[in-house]
């Protein structure tokens, strides 16, 4: 196995600080590159037309259905606005305090994914489906933007949200970008069942979430798993001592675990130390 070389010189305040800035500058950033909303809407009717022709034109359906059922909608709302952030803060948390080796590299890869995510909102600005029928061309598409129209602790229609975000930016979907990055994190790093099941699930959840709250086409995000693929490989290039996998760099930690279990039993045994 490949073991990482500890991060040293890493102090949580400069980390904090440079996590936060460098998220409100690619947000700062992102807002005031407003694309115009017809190309957005073509590159719209670009996607849906692949899907058609892919056979993935899902998100009508899915939404229909959820829509059937008000809790789940207003559920899915709140898992939207606040998952996300929640989430990839405590994963990011967890990393430093308890894969310190790991967490220069895999931080580098969510910064690495995050401004390519930003190179596609610059590059191909897409409506999502939520503001087909508002912003399109007249035709009736039929997608409920649900933040609007049920509970939600905020909404992208409200004056001041809809003034100072991009609504365009949806290729790729950098919710499915960060769910997909927590669960590369953390299903290696638990050694526990039902937590581990939890960090695989946590990409399909906020897929179906992303997709029925009409923020997002299917495509958006298989255009996530690129960015995240893309930005994991870059921080392993850039990153001295990195595991091949974090699959390796898991089972050094574990087999280090073994190890130090089997040392202390033999001490105990025979009164002296050996070293491994």
């Amino acid at each position: 196995m490949i073991a990482a070389r500890p991060a040293r010189g890493l102090t949580w305040w400069r980390e904090v600080a440079l996590v936060v800035g460098f998220y409100a500058g690619y947000s700062v950033v992102r807002n005031l590159t407003r694309s115009d909303a017809a190309a957005a809407f073509t590159n719209a009717q670009r996607v849906i037309g692949l899907q058609q022709e892919l056979g993935l034109t899902v998100e009508k359906r899915w939404q229909d259905w959820a829509l059937d059922h008000h809790a789940l909608i207003v559920g899915a709302n709140y898992f939207y606005g606040s998952a996300t952030f929640i989430v990839t803060t405590a994963t990011l948390i967890h990393l430093y305090r308890r894969h310190r080796p790991d967490y220069l590299r895999l931080r580098r890869a969510l910064l690495i994914t995050v401004a390519l995510a930003f190179g596609g909102y610059v590059t191909f600005p897409l409506m999502p489906p939520r503001l087909l029928d508002r912003l399109g061309d007249g035709t009736v598409f039929g997608f409920v933007d649900t933040m609007a129209a049920y509970p939600t602790p905020w909404s992208f229609a409200s004056g001041t949200v809809d003034r100072v975000t991009n609504q365009f930016a949806a290729m790729p979907s950098l919710h499915c970008a960060f769910a997909l990055w927590c669960a590369w994190v953390l299903v290696p790093r638990c050694r526990r069942g039902l937590p581990r099941l939890a960090a695989a699930l946590y990409p399909l959840v906020t897929l179906v979430v992303v997709v029925i709250t009409g923020n997002h086409y299917l495509l958006d995000a298989v255009g996530a798993v690129v960015v995240v693929v893309a930005g994991i490989v870059v921080a392993g290039w850039i990153t001295p001592g990195a595991p091949a996998t974090d699959l390796d760099s898991a089972s050094s930690r574990i087999d280090e675990g073994d190890r130090l279990v089997v040392r202390r039993e033999v001490e105990l045994d025979h009164g002296a130390p050996v070293h491994f």
